[in-house]
């Protein structure tokens, strides 16, 4: 005698389907778990009321009981549960093995096969999307096959996915077929948007060369004027550029941008800013930035002011940064809270006390998106003496509404650590569980790494050993620290 799914789907979530016994499916009463040991990916919640929730459950557990099994038993497996196929069911089974494409495309062929029910665009686009990030280009290939000789499947959603996994995968030709390929599918054709799909997932995945290529020949084609004026498409190949870090290809597509008389935005200027000072070209970074402000309808936003400040500290230029940050506002470009945490880090580390807390003041009094975060209470953290000035900077933060969080528990028993002062480490532990903010892995590195650095090679060790014995992997410091140590991964001292 056998257990059949289709009786047991009569069950409501009142009958007690969450006990385990009910989802060893197809198997003999006399097999049980005393007798053979059964692991469930996911029991079968009596908390559950969505019928396709739960028969997704059972369908997983089905497959995974069977993965070494043929594609036919399982398939046989499938035919005898008897349950309905419904889209949504379909695409939660789908969703289950998003990482796992076997199972997934042994169903999504078995789903195709039944009677009764027909996939839609959306599970098909669903089992390419899992086939193509697994690379599986052959699979892919058939089900798209299959998915083209019924009408109006293929989608936008379709033509999305198909570029991105290709071009991920660097099957470029394959992309730019899909491209081509629109009008057989029964998509637009002239439309711009598609060919900024192109483009963009071209350069997201380092293509640069092929994407301008790929514009510069439209742009000599039909339509090619409408593709040629339109700032967007531009802006692609640029960030695309700007994203590999190559300013000099960066910079003589800007200047064709310029020659072709096509207007740049906020999005061109502030791209090739970003990228102009991420390589240490302030000099023209400050002349566009400067340029913006009087050019019409393309002022500088918060974030290209923020670019303009953070770099201007990094090179020690603070006064100057100052300058921008009174500009902005004056100009009327107010500064969020980025643009105070970026101050704040660099005066914090040349000890500009005095400067930071008017600015925290400042903070404070406009509150919105200037209110002070994590990050601002940070830099304040790391930049004090004394072990006596941390409650009041802690209780500072507490009335900003800015409350604790892990890593500031994390930052806190650092700095505790450094200052040797043990009474606090032990009560900032204490409370970070007390809150159920910690301790995690980058709490147990902090105090074996402090601990051994104050030479106190007992109490690493004690934070090392509940490490290990939590399920916590090393990082690769604190693997080197202990091996100096002589201490072996069991926990035990070395001979």
């Amino acid at each position: 005698m056998r257990w059949n799914l289709s009786v047991l789907l009569h069950y409501t979530p009142s009958r007690n389907l969450h006990y385990h016994r009910l989802i060893m499916l197809d198997f003999p009463l006399h097999q049980t778990p005393q007798t053979k040991a059964w692991r469930f990916l996911r029991p079968f919640s009596s908390d559950s009321t969505d019928p396709d929730e739960q028969v997704a459950v059972l369908v997983q557990n089905i497959i995974y009981f069977r993965r070494q099994k043929s594609t036919d038993e399982i398939e046989q497996a499938l035919d005898r549960s008897g349950f309905e196929l419904t889209e949504e069911l379909v695409l939660n089974v789908l969703r289950r093995h998003r990482s796992d494409w076997k199972p997934a495309y042994v169903f999504f062929n078995w789903v195709c096969k039944r009677s009764g029910y027909s996939p839609g665009s959306r599970p098909y686009n669903e089992i390419l999307d899992i086939l193509g990030k697994m690379r599986r280009f052959e699979e892919v290939d058939q089900v798209f096959d299959e998915m083209s000789k019924r009408n109006g499947l293929v989608n936008e959603a379709t033509y999305g996915i198909l570029l991105n996994r290709y071009a991920a995968a660097h099957k470029v030709e394959e992309a730019i077929d899909v491209f081509k390929r629109r009008k057989e599918f029964g998509l637009e054709v002239d439309d711009l948007v598609p060919f900024q799909t192109l483009l963009l997932w071209m350069c997201r995945y380092k293509h640069v060369e092929v994407a301008e290529n790929l514009f510069y020949s439209y742009c000599n084609k039909r339509n090619g004027l409408f593709i040629h004026s339109d700032i967007k498409t531009w802006n692609i190949i640029l960030n695309g550029w700007c994203v590999r870090g190559n300013v000099h290809e960066a910079k003589r597509f800007w200047n064709d941008i310029i020659a072709s008389g096509c207007r740049p935005d906020l999005f061109t200027c502030g791209t090739f800013i970003n990228a102009l000072t991420k390589k240490g070209k302030l000099g023209t970074a400050l002349k566009l930035f400067r340029a913006m402000w009087g050019y019409k309808g393309c002022n500088p936003d918060v974030a290209i002011c923020n670019c303009i400040i953070n770099a201007l500290c990094f090179k020690k230029r603070i006064p100057q940064a100052l300058q921008v940050f009174r500009e902005m506002s004056e100009r009327g470009c107010q500064p969020n809270v980025a643009t105070y945490n970026t101050l704040i880090k660099y005066l914090c580390r040349i000890q500009r006390m005095e400067k930071v807390y008017e600015i925290l003041d400042e903070m404070e009094q406009k509150r919105g998106d200037c209110l002070p975060n994590h990050v601002t209470y940070s830099f304040l953290l790391k930049s004090l003496k004394r072990p006596e000035e941390v409650p009041a900077l802690l209780e500072r933060m507490e009335r900003s509404g800015c409350g604790m969080i892990g890593d500031t528990y994390n930052l806190m028993l650092k700095l505790y650590l450094d200052w040797d002062c043990q009474e606090r480490v032990r009560h900032t532990w204490n409370e970070m569980e007390r809150n159920g903010l910690g301790p995690d892995q980058q709490s147990y590195t902090i105090m074996v790494h402090g601990y051994c650095e104050k030479g106190r090679r007992k109490d690493a060790l004690h934070y090392f050993r509940q490490m290990k014995s939590k399920g916590m992997r090393l990082e690769p410091k604190t693997e080197i620290l202990v091996n100096s140590l002589d201490v072996n991964f069991d926990g035990k001292k070395g001979a």
